[in-house]
């Protein structure tokens, strides 16, 4: 028997993110041509190949991405995207004109050298170009290719000219029609389905493709073969419904905006309180117990025992959790729960949190303690501040190496390494428009 106590320190030491430039890469002998165009899915595929050590060739128009353009408000960071600044990191930068002959050529070249090429080309178009899976598997058999499309690659729409943008990701999945304020309470405007704020759709979408290049991985260490992965943000999205599906299908159920609140179980759910917001969740019956005996409100127990007593009466119950919460800042809530469960004050365990604000997560010294962010001093775009990898491992872990690369900053080191181009070809190349 251990010491529970003993248990972070010896995580931290297992696991620590600082240590992670002394360690191996798990992907260090991968690599890997991110032929993507304004797609922030395949970025973060392949930003996740990157942290895990892989040699991502990040291949863009000569000029560049029009990724490096979507940023908040226009604003850019010398001359670059803050959102492309986040998943530039660990990738050579070089420029192909795909439009071109010579371009194309350069790049099926370019293909024989890799190991995982990632696109987001409009579905087909690639083929048609002759630098698609099938052409690159014939030179290439070993080849793990990621095609990302809102529609996937067949199918009645799978050829349709909508651009693989977020927000369309999103719609398709129907996962915005359950978020926002129910239909018929506060203003008409109100009352409509919200697109989730950020680019879930993208990077659910990303976050899948990685996984499936990993799991190809797995199969070709057995096999020697690579394969073709169709993957559809709209459809990563979906998956992440959870059972409305099944409750349409099962019970011809359709699953309404509740806003904050669950309808599965209740209390699981945000409350205001006098600084803030708060998290909030003691659904099961003995934790509801805990939640009442820290509100000093054991009467709504009494009244509402059951999961379908409280679901039924959520809304008014929301309310009465309001009222208590009022006068209480978000910590004295914390601290009340913490207080009730770590001295053993009554039965049932609850779960708080504040909702923070950007602000007050940076200013967790508990994220700054993890390594969830970290400064990267960039030599082309200064000092900058990133989420880091999420995953903590003691053998293998991620990390940043750099944060980004100027427009077809690598193109003299890559060409050279792997076709053998030296300047004065480079140089012409890139008069007649191929780089």
């Amino acid at each position: 028997m251990t010491d529970l106590a003993s248990w972070p320190r010896f995580a931290k030491e297992l696991t620590n993110p600082a240590l992670a430039h002394e360690k191996p890469e798990a992907l260090e002998d991968l690599r890997v041509l991110d032929v993507s165009t304004g797609n922030f899915a395949a970025l973060f595929a392949s930003s996740i190949l990157a942290e895990f050590g892989a040699e991502v060739i990040r291949i863009e128009p000569p000029g560049g991405d029009v990724a490096r353009l979507f940023s908040p408000e226009g604003v850019r960071h010398r001359g670059t995207g803050l959102a492309y600044l986040v998943e530039a990191r660990n990738k050579r930068h070089i420029t192909l004109n795909l439009e071109t002959p010579p371009g194309r050529n350069l790049f099926v070249r370019l293909a024989r050298h890799v190991d995982v090429v990632i696109e987001s080309a409009r579905p087909g178009q690639m083929d048609a170009w002759g630098i698609g899976y099938r052409q690159l598997s014939e030179s290439n058999p070993r080849v793990i290719y990621l095609a990302f499309s809102t529609h996937g690659q067949f199918g009645p729409r799978a050829a349709s000219a909508i651009p693989d943008y977020d927000i369309t990701n999103q719609a398709l999945s129907g996962a915005p029609y359950t978020t926002g304020e129910p239909v018929g309470e506060g203003p008409p405007e109100s009352s409509v389905p919200t697109k989730q704020g950020n680019w879930m759709a993208w990077y659910v979408g990303g976050g899948w493709g990685a996984f499936a290049v990993m799991a190809a991985l797995v199969w070709r260490w057995t096999s020697g073969r690579g394969q073709f992965i169709d993957c559809s943000p709209a459809e990563a999205e979906m998956r992440f419904t959870d059972y409305d599906v099944h409750w349409y299908h099962s019970h011809k159920r359709i699953r309404e905006r509740v806003g904050a609140l669950n309808t599965c179980v209740f209390p699981y759910t945000l409350i205001k309180t006098k600084d803030s917001y708060s998290f909030i969740a003691g659904f099961s019956d003995i934790n509801w117990t805990g939640l009442t005996n820290i509100m000093g409100r054991t009467d709504l127990k009494e009244r509402f025992p059951t999961t379908k007593d409280r679901i039924r009466e959520s809304k008014m119950l929301h309310q009465e959790l309001e009222a208590w919460a009022a006068e209480l800042a978000s910590q004295e809530i914390l601290d009340r729960v913490q207080d009730y469960v770590a001295n053993k004050r009554g039965p049932g365990t609850v779960a708080t949190a504040r909702l923070n604000r950007p602000a007050e997560t940076l200013a967790e010294t508990h994220w700054w303690e993890r390594g969830v962010f970290e400064r990267i001093e960039d030599p082309d775009y200064g000092e900058l501040l990133l989420q880091a990898p999420p995953w903590k491992m003691s053998r293998t872990p991620p990390r940043i190496k750099w944060a980004c690369r100027p427009v077809g900053a690598d193109n003299e080191a890559v060409y050279l390494r792997y076709l053998g181009l030296g300047k004065e070809r480079l140089r012409a190349l890139t008069d007649e428009g191929v780089l």
